[in-house]
């Protein structure tokens, strides 16, 4: 049957018409934009999972950024301990070489006086950041402190976040265990009485009790002289292994904020991947796609001119 208010073959083309257009809307914004999903309307499984991990890398990011202030301040810390232990071993050599009977001791205790202010200059330069882990630190002349380094970024099964941090213990006071060359007052400026280089070790005789940084060779006098200069040899040699075990602390921090940096920007890389394979689109697919829409819409197009000129065959009838 045909009929002039109903034109079931247009109806039907103008149909497969609207559903190429918005199959070529969807695909041209694939295109455009490079995502197969991006919103939730596409899939909200997948843009849920990516939303998330994309907040994960944001954080990955300002982690790597804390990773880079941690590990200057390591590496500004073990640069000055490095310096530190130097010039205690160009002191322990000065304290050997006056045993010797007949050596100027005032000369030598002239060079001596000399690398003690290098160790202040060095503790007091090895600021980074307003942060020194070599020296002062407030109130560590009389209690360790406790600082720590960002080292990570954590999501649990559970989906709880967490920062994980890398600590290490500015510690002046506790025998043996003393991990900065001088401890720091209330307001964090150097007590030289304290730490390494401040803590006082134990003379016999009449000798005054001395630290390294208060050391002086000419103030001992017979009978109890080699007693004491084996007394400075001694506190010296001591505050030279603390030094070095503080070192090696510090060192072994550093390696492991590197191998960490090195983590996690194989882990950003992963997960940008993995983010990638859920919702990036595939560009030859799609350009592809495109493509033939673009040639039934063509089709289309044509079917709704011929649907619609069939119609127009009836105004023959009634032509004289």
């Amino acid at each position: 049957m045909t009929s002039i208010l109903t034109n079931n073959a247009a109806m039907a083309a103008l149909q497969t018409l609207r559903a190429l257009d918005s199959n070529m809307q969807d695909t041209q914004a694939r295109v455009s934009s490079g995502l197969r999903v991006g919103g939730a309307s596409d899939n909200a499984a997948y843009w849920s999972i990516a939303t998330t991990m994309r907040s994960d890398n944001m954080a990955l990011s300002a982690v790597q950024d804390a990773l880079g202030l941690g590990g200057a301040k390591i590496d500004t810390a073990y640069a000055a301990m490095e310096s530190a232990i130097e010039v205690v071993k160009e002191i322990k050599a000065k304290v050997v070489a006056a045993t010797e009977e007949g050596v100027d001791k005032s000369k030598i205790q002239e060079e001596i006086d000399q690398l003690k202010e290098q160790l202040v200059s060095i503790a007091e330069s090895a600021s980074f950041s307003g942060q020194n882990w070599i020296a002062g630190g407030a109130g560590t002349e009389t209690t360790p402190l406790d600082v720590t380094v960002v080292s990570g970024f954590l999501r649990s099964s559970a989906g709880a976040v967490s920062v994980s941090t890398t600590g290490y213990t500015l510690d002046a006071s506790t025998a043996n265990e003393m991990t900065v060359l001088y401890g720091g007052d209330t307001n964090g400026a150097l007590n030289r009485t304290t730490g390494i280089i401040g803590t006082v070790g134990t003379f016999s005789g009449g000798a005054t009790a001395q630290s390294v940084d208060t050391l002086d060779i000419t103030l001992y006098a017979a009978p109890d002289v080699q007693a004491n200069m084996q007394e400075a040899l001694d506190l010296v040699e001591g505050a030279l292994q603390s030094m070095t075990s503080a070192a090696a602390a510090l060192g072994s921090i550093s390696m492991r904020i590197g191998m960490q940096e090195d983590f996690v920007a194989a882990l950003t890389d992963s997960i940008d991947s993995g983010i990638g394979r859920l919702v990036d689109a595939d560009m030859n697919e799609e350009s592809t796609r495109l493509k033939a829409l673009q040639t039934q819409q063509q089709l289309a197009v044509q079917s709704l001119s011929i649907a619609n000129t069939s119609s127009e065959s009836i105004l023959t009838l009634f032509r004289q």
